[in-house]
């Protein structure tokens, strides 16, 4: 069968609707609209609207993309459907014609097209890496061989819901200094390019030596409004530079190690990356996923080039009948207690709760040093804006007085 995303108009009321739909060929998909009620207008096949989007620049695909949140929602209803006895084919379905994203949509439709064709759940998933992650499939495929998949797709949106969570925080606690380093940035170069320039011209005529730190403001606007596309050039090709590097194996190993080490946001990488690996571990071992597997994928979710070095020593070490705990303490990269409780966790049988209570602890530290971080850095970022304003005032003050006295 083949996936149309179709138009039509409906037959009772001249109401125009769209959507995406399975059929075995367009003459299919126009007999099974029309016994809905509906008059097909247009249809294009899944796979010629795909060439086309391939051949065009969509600014605006990054919004239409599914977000972790809008597959966290569709996974807790899946769930609630396949608990209510609903089959998997039909709860699929139905979450088809409710989901918003037109993305979404036609993966759904794609995953419900494989399973009707006698593909598993676990696999039709897997060809949709960009919406499914590695975590998602394999607890898709443990739920499905141990019978639980209903089990398993509660705690995949449980887990889900609680990394958007920590996410939203984080980002959400920095987007206010952030957003104030961005205007008040801009607001002191638009004063350096507009505003100082025809303050200062006044000084040319004065007749004396200006003080060092209104040259030195002069000097500075001029370079800024001269060579503003140089800086901007060396900034933009910098950058590019520093992204090519980390982009190698051995750049981004260095630099993920000096994430670690930085003063006051090392601490905050680390324990960020230490809730997630837990959570992820915890989530896997308790639904069944082995425990080589879901190390695996707990070192993906990592995001530290660093970390995953010592996930992978720690793999090869498990494989040779070492514990998980052994490997992670001697790299002294993962704080003590962690390797503390993953060793009492080994040692009781009760890795699963000894990794979730991690997580609960680092999350919980996470968010308050992001609170406390971001009550500092408010503070900074005004003090620093200010003393660069009140530079730029002194500079252009102090002249003035200066020229008044003299005229007295």
């Amino acid at each position: 069968m083949a996936v149309y995303e179709f138009r039509g108009i409906r037959i009772d009321g001249g109401k125009a609707v769209k959507g995406i739909r399975d059929a075995e060929n367009a003459k299919a998909l126009r007999a099974l609209l029309r016994r809905e009620g509906v008059l097909l207008t247009d249809a294009t096949e899944e796979q010629v609207r795909q060439q086309r989007a391939r051949r065009q620049i969509d600014l605006l695909a990054p919004l239409r993309r599914p977000t972790a949140s809008d597959v966290a929602v569709m996974t807790r209803q899946l769930a609630t459907l396949v608990r209510a006895g609903v089959p998997l084919v039909d709860s699929i379905q139905a979450l088809s014609e409710q989901v918003e994203k037109e993305t979404l949509v036609r993966v759904l439709t794609s995953v419900r097209e494989t399973l009707n064709a006698g593909t598993s759940f676990a696999k039709s998933l897997e060809a949709h890496p960009q919406v499914f992650t590695s975590l998602y499939v394999n607890m898709v495929a443990a739920g499905e061989a141990s019978g639980t998949l209903e089990a398993v797709l509660e705690k995949l949106a449980d887990f889900m819901e609680a990394q958007a969570r920590l996410r939203s925080k984080v980002s959400g606690a920095l987007a206010y200094p952030i957003l104030m380093a961005i205007v008040g940035t801009l607001m002191v170069s638009l004063l350096m390019v507009a505003v100082v320039p025809k303050v200062t011209s006044i000084f040319e005529n004065l007749g004396r030596e200006l003080p060092w730190y209104t040259r030195l403001l002069i000097f500075t606007s001029e370079t800024i409004g001269s060579y503003w596309w140089l800086l901007l050039a060396v900034g933009g090709g910098g950058v590019a530079l520093f992204r090519r590097w980390k982009a190698t194996p051995a750049g981004r190993l260095r630099w993920d190690t000096f994430r670690l080490s930085a003063p006051i946001f090392g601490r905050l990488t680390l324990l960020v990356a230490v809730a997630r690996f837990a959570s992820t571990l915890a989530t896997l071992l308790a639904s069944g996923v082995h425990l080589l597997k879901a190390m695996e994928i707990g070192r993906a979710v990592l995001g530290n080039a660093r970390l995953e070095a010592v996930v992978l020593e720690a793999i090869g070490s498990i494989r040779e009948g070492e514990s998980i705990a052994e490997p992670l303490k001697r790299s002294k990269a993962f704080p003590p207690m962690v390797t503390h409780m993953i060793a009492v966790g080994e040692r009781t049988g009760a890795l699963e709760a000894m990794l979730d209570n991690v997580s609960r602890a680092y999350t919980a530290d996470v968010e308050t040093k992001v609170a406390a971080l971001t009550s500092l850095l408010e503070p900074l970022i005004i003090v620093v804006m200010g003393t660069v304003v009140g530079f730029i005032a002194m500079s252009i003050l102090m002249p003035l007085v200066q020229m008044n006295e003299l005229v007295q």
